[in-house]
């Protein structure tokens, strides 16, 4: 158990574990597909996230890391055909995850929400256009660019 996440209900600390992953899911998917290409290189920036992340949050992306992949073929499945509808239930799991790192120690708080602004950055330039379909509309703080 990760000391920081403690107070988090089981199913608080799954869906603060699937942030990257979500992010990861609207970057590497398009109305009737997955893009493979950008599918590994969001698993190749999940296990490099390990090695560059703040010291106090390599607990968390080892445990993120962990199930990556097999999270990010379930959220492909449950949010396919990735539609306005699809679009709009992951933007809703994207604003819980905010309410969830309120809960956290503020400074535990602000490393994984800088964190998952860099994550952001990351895949944003990955896939811009869809990056910008996508997560600009959605007011979590720490995850804006």
């Amino acid at each position: 158990m990760i000391k920081e996440l403690e107070k988090l209900s089981p199913e608080e600390r799954d869906l603060l574990f699937m942030a990257p992953v979500l992010v990861s899911v609207l970057a590497s998917c398009s109305y009737n597909q997955v893009n493979q290409a950008k599918k590994a290189d969001a698993i190749k920036l999940a296990q490099l996230k390990t090695f560059t992340a703040n010291p106090a949050l390599l607990p968390y992306y080892n445990q993120v890391e962990k199930n990556f992949k097999a999270q990010f073929e379930q959220a492909v499945e449950k949010y396919f055909p990735f539609d306005e509808t699809q679009r709009y239930a992951i933007q809703e799991e994207l604003k819980k995850i905010n309410l969830i790192t309120n809960k956290l120690d503020k400074k535990y708080a602000e490393l994984i929400r800088m964190s998952f602004d860099r994550f952001v950055n990351h895949v944003k330039k990955a896939n811009h256009s869809v990056f910008q379909d996508f997560i600009f509309p959605i007011p979590i703080k720490g995850l804006s660019v």
